[in-house]
């Protein structure tokens, strides 16, 4: 068509056609034209580019979101419990909740003060405990090699001379006004939104399961449920691991003499939780309260929690994922190590039940087809 049309309306009322040269039309545009490509494939990459850095600037949050999430799903156990018993799904988690907020209020107040006096008892022996260390011949000929115990005496009048060695640490007052607040700030989110999500757990799976088409929501429930509940026995498997690095750790400080061992077992308690850099953690602080008492019971306390350790990680935690996730020892260890290579801290602390659920949805969905193929 060369010619449009457009109908307009005179004084009278009556429509009168008027004939306007608008030219002939064009081709539509060319989809495969290397411009129009070109430009798709331009504003592709600016969406994903702008995507990308909004979900890098909330990326704590989420790392929050996610801590919380695995917490809720750990403790759902404990409540499903309560409930056989016959207490509401709200009276469970407040139950549980309470236990918890006292177990960290305890913790606290039994672990806190004689964590504090050995750090400043530590600080205080610091250079006769290096001198004790230049008695040493082994030490003493790495010393001169080296020159490592100089150095760290060095440092340590340097950061202590003027009795602000946590000031220096954390970079000032603002920094450790700074280490505070986010700490704080993270604890009470990680506490709320674990609240939230293991009093709406079962309405956030029932939602979940309305994205299924209706024939397979059965199944896809119970697969669900089988992976809340592994979950859950990892969760148990973990606080079952660090009570018993706990109870060593109390035997070993009572048995060499270290002051406050119940604090220092609570504290490689609460240290056995976090992945991969739980028990470093655990053993710096044992390590660093029985250098308090010499040099000797310092290095006999590091290595036998060294060997615990190695005991832990290759014999006892296999073990024990084994028989509550069902899942074998090596996938324990390298799904932990892919975890924590890919999301740090979060990565391996979601990595055995990530396998675990991975593995029950290999048994349960795909070995069968196979099988049956």
């Amino acid at each position: 068509m060369t010619i449009s049309k457009r109908i307009k309306k005179v004084v009278t009322g009556e429509p009168q056609v008027i004939n306007t040269d608008m030219g002939v039309l064009g081709d539509p545009i060319n989809k495969s034209h290397p411009f129009y490509f070109g430009f798709i494939a331009t504003i592709g990459a600016l969406s994903a580019f702008v995507l990308m850095r909004a979900l890098a600037s909330a990326s704590q949050i989420f790392v929050l979101i996610l801590i919380a999430l695995f917490l809720a799903t750990g403790l759902n156990p404990a409540v499903e419990a309560l409930r056989r018993r016959g207490l509401s799904r709200t009276n469970a988690v407040a139950a549980i909740f309470i236990s918890v907020i006292l177990f960290v209020i305890f913790f606290a107040l039994i672990v806190v003060p004689p964590v504090v006096s050995q750090g400043s008892n530590l600080i205080s022996q610091a250079p006769s405990l290096i001198q004790d260390l230049k008695s040493n011949s082994l030490f003493m000929r790495l010393n001169d090699q080296y020159g490592l115990l100089d150095t760290l005496q060095r440092e340590i009048a340097a950061r202590t001379s003027d009795g602000k060695l946590l000031l220096t640490t954390f970079g000032g007052v603002v920094g450790v006004g700074k280490s505070v607040l986010s700490g704080t700030f993270a604890a009470l989110t990680i506490l709320v939104l674990t609240l939230y999500f293991l009093t709406s757990l079962p309405q956030m799976v029932k939602l979940g399961l309305r994205l299924a088409p209706a024939s397979r929501r059965p199944r896809v429930g119970a697969l669900t449920d089988a992976i809340i509940s592994r979950v859950g026995s990892f969760v148990s498997s973990q606080v079952t691991i660090a009570f018993m690095a706990g109870i060593f750790t109390f035997l070993l400080s009572f048995a060499l003499g270290i002051p406050s061992p119940i604090a220092l077992g609570m504290t490689v308690l609460v240290c056995g939780l976090i992945p991969l850099i739980g028990h470093f953690i655990g053993c710096t602080v044992v390590t660093l309260v029985a250098l308090t008492q010499s040099v000797t019971i310092g290095l006999v306390a590091f290595l036998a929690y060294v060997l615990y350790v190695q005991i832990e990680n290759y014999l006892i935690t296999p073990r024990i994922m084994k028989k509550t996730l069902s899942i074998p020892g090596a996938v324990t260890i390298i799904s932990a190590l892919i975890g924590s290579s890919l999301l740090g801290l979060v990565g391996g602390l979601l990595a055995v039940p990530v396998a675990a659920a991975i593995i029950l949805i290999l048994d349960e969905v795909v070995f069968p087809r196979t099988d049956n193929a």
